[in-house]
């Protein structure tokens, strides 16, 4: 379905953009551009590729911009077929000290999206959330939740013969860029303790391969204006960092130093709400958007009484993963497994 197609990337040079690199450049796709504000990862990004993917990397286009100008998305837009939307400020600290910075870019910068595909005529858009999404506590989930009914919003302004705009959101991506366990071998490295917030915290795990499957899962299936989302196990923090200490053996300290601005104790992938007209699809949910006009005055007269027995959907009831289970995960990703041999020939 990529075949000579021309796939934008917003973000692109961040570990999702990376991810999709790596499964797409060495297919039949005509042509990736990555689009982002910082020239520096992108000329680091493009003497990567040249140097991994001799013969494809010429299908790399980069285009220096910034979601947060509508011109400068447009002057990207011409000639693409699709897109994933991966652009977006994700740290949860930083967003709750400049919320307006998150809703600039996580908000107004999706609508520029969304308004400059429609207007290019791009097939099929598919925008990245999170689970701080529902039930947003933090600067960072209340942004991306908003994020989410923009993208409702806008599908209901196009024809989806003409653009089809979905949804995915997802629990933490293990060793993506400024994720919890890089820090930690970093620190096990040093020599210092690893810091934990709390123990008993819960948190969705997947890995960034089991995010591009997310992503590709909607390209394939979603209709316009749906939220898809894959049914991601759990672990507590302290199971997670036990297992990346049995990984990584020493004597350094566990240190609990108590949660963050905006952190929430579990996180949660479907709201009680959402679970109402969810449809199981096996190993993924699929939320479809809610059709109804502004037309209220005829629930006054009648309702809809079914609704499905699932109820909320989040990091505690879940399945939660014990310490070998973890390990287990962390070692189907290469870095860890880089790490690991790196840290074995030291010792």
């Amino acid at each position: 379905m990529f075949k000579n197609k021309t796939l934008l990337i917003t973000g692109g040079t961040g570990s999702f953009g990376n991810a999709v690199l790596n499964r797409f450049l060495d297919t039949d796709i005509g042509e990736i551009r990555i689009f982002s504000r910082d020239e520096k990862k992108q000329d680091d990004m493009r003497h990567e590729y040249q140097a991994k993917y001799p013969e494809a990397s010429n299908k790399i286009k980069f285009y220096i911009g910034d979601v947060r100008d509508l011109q400068s998305v447009k002057n990207a837009m011409h000639g693409v077929d699709y897109i994933f939307h991966a652009a977006a400020l994700k740290q949860v600290p930083s967003c709750e000290f400049f919320p307006v910075e998150a809703v600039k870019t996580n908000v107004l910068g999706t609508e520029n999206v969304l308004t400059a595909a429609i207007d290019a005529g791009v097939k099929k858009v598919i925008c990245l959330s999170t689970d701080k999404a529902a039930y947003p506590v933090n600067a960072m989930g209340t942004s991306k939740a908003m994020m989410e009914k923009v993208v409702v919003a806008k599908s209901r302004t196009v024809s989806p013969e003409k653009t089809t705009i979905c949804c995915t959101r997802y629990g933490n991506v293990m060793c993506s860029r400024g994720s919890v366990i890089p820090l930690w071998i970093e620190q096990t490295k040093k020599g210092e303790a690893i810091t934990i917030t709390e123990p008993s915290m819960t948190r969705f795990i997947m890995s960034l391969e089991e995010a591009v499957d997310l992503v590709l899962f909607a390209f394939e299936n979603g209709a316009s204006g749906d939220i898809l989302v894959q049914k991601a196990p759990a672990c507590t923090i302290e199971v997670l960092a036990k297992a990346v200490k049995e990984l990584f053996p020493n004597d350094n300290d566990i240190k609990v130093i108590g949660i963050r601005h905006g952190e929430k104790m579990y996180e949660t992938l479907l709201t009680n709400e959402e679970c109402a007209n969810a449809i199981d699809m096996g190993e993924f949910y699929r939320v479809p958007a809610d059709k109804r006009d502004l037309n209220y005055d005829k629930y006054f007269k009648e309702g809809n009484e079914k609704r499905n027995k699932l109820t909320e959907f989040n990091s505690n009831n879940t399945d939660l993963l014990n310490v070998e289970q973890v390990k287990e995960k962390l070692l189907s990703l290469s870095y860890i497994r880089e790490e690991v041999a790196g840290w074995a020939e030291g010792k």
